[in-house]
């Protein structure tokens, strides 16, 4: 010991030195210049370095990087605790880090106090390496690691609950389980978070009840399952918690099978909807899905089977299809189109006996077999009656319209095949001889199709050879007295007989040659009417336009065109469509008539009165006239009938700025009743049939006449 740390009285030199190096701890005396003073054996072990390389160096060579500035603050703060009469007070120790001899670093623990000696007050500082603990901390912080990671790994979510009731534990997965906010779990209000789980529960008093049940009974466990009000299902298992045979708490575990619980539903729900899917699959092999009736292969399957029972048995096979369904798609969508299959569907369904087999092949295409029927043709009268009937649809009144074909077992044995297809040919009679009828299928029916075939090739070699023709009909103005357009009309003459448009118009528009026959027409009306046209400028051609030409994109500009190159001027052309146009699926056809429109010509609807939309949809389309159809002028007789129909359709178009054109006058009766409606144009026989160019003047004359005696006629009234 040297003078700088005195012993303490009454305690011998020697045995002070003894004293202070059996120590266990390190103990350095650092004067208040922070030089060592004095050490004991401990500290020469610790540090690694021998008592005299130590004292009189300075302390901070024993502290590693960034613990060596403290010393003055630690003498300093010691010091004011002496001043302060607070010297009494145990220092708290704190951690530091050693440096030894050989330059490695060790962790230890730090006391100090001041010690008075006659050259001043010095420090001494007792340090303890932290070895033995830190491996013991590294164990035990190891040990808590590998449980926090197996509580935290675990899917489950687990609460620890004390015998006391008070929360003991958690794993994330518990609060995320239940979804409990992390500022509740922070205040450490147990009741609450209780009181918040038992809000998400569909059964809160029988989780309480178990959870009470449980508590008085602490060795119990249990196994049960909790349903939430957001549709989730948790097990929940209880076991007790034990530390040696003490019951020192409760574990709950908690684990989400909602998937699971769904997956078991869903496979019961999936066996009970095979099940039904079976029954289904079983009907729809033989049932139409819409309507309810026989689909076509369970109308094949009983024809087939009626057709190879007993051979006096009669058989009929009645095929029918709606006239100008596609239109009631069109115009009032597919979704009312269905209701008319449905009604056409339950009105066919009554009109024959329960063993009757009814049948939808598809689309619009129904089929009745009867077997055993006296009278097929009395059926086919009364469904043609049946179908006629109005029916509303949509705020809209329909009258459904068929073609029936009838084709019967007779002498010579027919597959199944060919008598439906003798129905067909039927079927397509009665369209052809104008709709809304049934015929029954003769052998000279076939010759019809044969020739409507022939029609077909026929007029692809007319259009070829540049036969087809163009008449012209004059429309008159009964205000200006005169003629004021021309109709082109098509005509084409084969081997010497003049073919019907009613029979090659629809052949050209099915085969596609309509817009080759449109375009020629337009040119040839455009080169023959050109003087005439020049003569005033509210003097107009009109011609008439199908939707499949519209449907041709390159249609106005080709139009246009052609009026250009002959010095039309498109304000003189007016392109007569039927109400069907505006409602085709292809929006181009809209797009062309907007541009022909932009470019003066002006569109009339023709045959108006004949579709299936109301007068009110009239000021939605995009037309700059009417024509209103011959069947409306036929019902004019004397010309003293009250028809306000006619009235209305003339006052309705009028008050939305269009012009009225009356086509089918053929009396003078006809004429002056449309004149005093103030119907602006008159077409029909009374004036003129359609005649060539070469007679154009011709019809102008009689056009004339006609006038003249109207104006005659009206003023004799």
């Amino acid at each position: 010991m040297t003078a700088a740390s005195p012993r303490p009285e009454g305690i011998p030199a020697g045995s002070y030195a003894a004293l202070f190096d059996s120590l266990p701890d390190a103990v350095l005396v650092v004067g208040s210049d922070g030089v060592i003073a004095q050490v004991n054996a401990a500290a020469e072990r610790l540090f690694g370095y021998g008592r005299l390389h130590l004292v009189g160096q300075d302390h901070r060579m024993l502290l590693a990087e960034g613990y060596r500035s403290g010393f003055d603050r630690l003498f300093a703060s010691l010091r004011s605790d002496r001043e302060s009469g607070d010297s009494s007070a145990p220092q708290t120790p704190f951690e530091s880090y050693g440096l030894r001899s050989d330059g490695t670093e060790f962790h230890g623990e730090v006391a100090c106090s001041l010690l008075d000696s006659d050259g001043g007050a010095s420090l001494v500082a007792s340090v303890r390496a932290t070895f033995h603990r830190q491996e013991a901390d590294a164990e035990l912080r190891e040990a808590m690691s590998l449980l926090s990671a197996t509580l935290e790994s675990t899917a489950d979510g687990i609460l620890v609950v004390g015998v006391d009731g008070k929360i003991a534990g958690i794993n994330e997965q518990f609060t995320k389980m239940w979804g409990i906010p992390r500022e509740l779990m922070a205040a450490g209000d147990d009741a609450a978070v209780i009181d918040f789980v038992v809000g998400l529960l569909a059964h809160p008093e029988s989780f309480l009840d178990k959870v009470n049940e449980l508590y008085a009974h602490p060795t119990a466990e249990s196994h049960d399952t909790l349903e939430f009000l957001d549709g989730r299902t948790f097990e929940r298992y209880s076991r007790p918690q034990r530390v040696g045979n003490l019951v020192v708490g409760r574990v709950w575990s908690f684990r989400d099978v909602t998937p699971r619980r769904r997956a078991q539903e869903q496979a019961r729900q999936a066996m009970a909807d095979l099940a039904e899917q079976a029954e289904q699959l079983k009907a729809m092999a033989f049932q139409d899905p819409l309507t309810g009736l026989a689909n076509r292969k369970l109308f094949h399957d009983q024809l087939s089977e009626a057709l190879h029972g007993r051979s006096s048995t009669a058989v009929d096979v009645l095929l029918l299809d709606l006239d100008d369904f596609k239109e009631v798609n069109d115009i009032l969508g597919h979704a009312a189109g269905d209701q008319m299959l449905v009604e056409v569907a339950r009105r066919l369904r009554a009109c024959v006996r329960p063993d009757d087999t009814v049948a939808r092949l598809g689309g619009d295409e129904f089929v009745v077999l009867l077997t055993g029927s006296v009278d097929a043709e009395s059926v086919a009268e009364r469904i043609v009656q049946s179908l006629n009937v109005p029916v509303w649809i949509e705020g809209t009144m329909l009258r459904p319209s068929l073609s029936l074909g009838i084709a019967s077992l007779c002498a010579d044995a027919v597959a199944a095949s060919e008598l439906l297809r003798r129905a067909d040919v039927a079927m397509y009679a009665a369209k052809a001889a104008g709709k809304n009828r049934y015929m029954r299928f003769r052998p000279e029916m076939m010759t019809a199709l044969v020739q409507r075939t022939d029609m077909e090739a026929g007029l692809r070699l007319a259009v070829d050879n540049d036969e087809i023709r163009v008449s012209y009909q004059p429309v008159v103005s009964p205000r200006l007295g005169e003629v004021i357009q021309f109709e082109a009309l098509a005509r084409w003459e084969r081997d010497g007989r003049n073919v019907p448009p009613s029979q090659f118009i629809p052949t050209a528009e099915r085969s596609g040659l309509i817009s080759v026959i449109g375009l020629q027409m337009m040119r040839e009306s455009f080169i023959q009417l050109g003087p005439w046209l020049t003569g005033g400028a509210d003097r107009s051609l009109a011609v008439n336009v199908s939707g499949v030409q519209l449907r041709d994109r390159d249609f106005a500009g080709n139009v246009l065109a052609m009026a250009e190159s002959h010095g039309m001027d498109p304000r003189q052309l007016v392109l007569e469509v039927t109400e069907s146009v505006f409602f085709d699926a292809d929006d181009h056809v809209i797009s062309q008539l907007a541009s022909l429109r932009s470019a003066g010509v002006r569109v009339a609807l023709d045959d108006f009165g004949t579709g299936y939309s109301s007068l009110g949809r009239l000021q939605d389309l995009p037309v700059d006239a009417v024509k209103i159809d011959q069947s409306f002028v036929s019902m004019v007789r004397t010309g003293a009938e009250k028809l306000p129909i006619l009235s209305s359709m003339i006052n309705m178009a009028h008050s939305l700025g269009l012009s009225v054109t009356a086509e089918g006058i053929e009396t003078a009766e006809q004429a002056a009743y449309l004149t005093d409606l103030q119907c602006d144009a008159l077409q029909g026989y009374l004036f003129s049939v359609p005649e060539s160019e070469a007679a154009l003047d011709q019809a102008i004359s009689r056009s004339a006449e006609a006038l003249q005696a109207l104006e005659g006629l009206r003023l004799r009234r």
